[in-house]
Formats: C-alpha cells, structure tokens, sequence
C-alpha cells in the first residue's frame, strides 16, 4: 500500500475518532448558549471561507472570473430573499453570461 493511502487512513481515523468524543461532552456544556452561538458562528465563518476560496483559487493563483460573477448574482438573490433554486439559477445564468461575454 502507498504511503498516501496510509495518510488518507489515518485522517479518517483522526476525524472518526474527534466525531466519537464529540459523545462524551457532558450535555450541560452543549446547552449553554456561548457554546450554541459559538458553534455557529465558527460553521458560517468556515462556509464563507470555504465559498471564498473556491471562488477565487485556482491551482495556487488568485483568478477573478465568472465565478465571481456568479457569486455576486447569488449573493443579491440571497439579499432578496429568492428561493433557493432561484439563487442557483441565477448563479449560473450569471457565470454563463460573464463567460458568454469573455470573462473567464
């Protein structure tokens, strides 16, 4: 076996094994409502910079391009309340027409 997949393994493991001691929290720190707010506060900050990485990275370079385009369009969707399918169509109508006008 190579040695990648043994890396792979462990951090299945490490991840498993933090997943498993998440049960042994006593339920009365779980409840208390800075750990709730922190909880999901630290899960929108990790989706925002995963949606800004994934936007804007390309390979090990910064690229602004129709990516972009459609994160904006679905961000003003969002601002307007549309509904979800409606923030993904308009995404895409948005990075089709940037790619369309020769942006990315």
């Amino acid at each position: 076996m190579s040695e990648l997949w043994w890396w792979t393994l462990a951090g299945c493991a490490a991840a498993y094994g933090i997943k498993l001691l998440g049960y042994l929290v006593p339920e009365k720190i779980l409840e208390n409502e800075r750990v709730t707010r922190a909880a999901g506060t630290l899960t929108i900050g990790l989706l925002a910079s995963l949606t800004i990485v994934n936007t804007v990275a390309s390979g090990t370079s910064v690229e602004f391009d129709a990516r972009l385009a459609a994160l904006v369009a679905a961000g003003v969707a969002l601002l307007l309340r549309a509904p979800f399918l409606v923030v993904v169509i308009a995404g895409a109508g948005a990075a089709a027409l940037a790619r369309y006008l020769g942006w990315g």
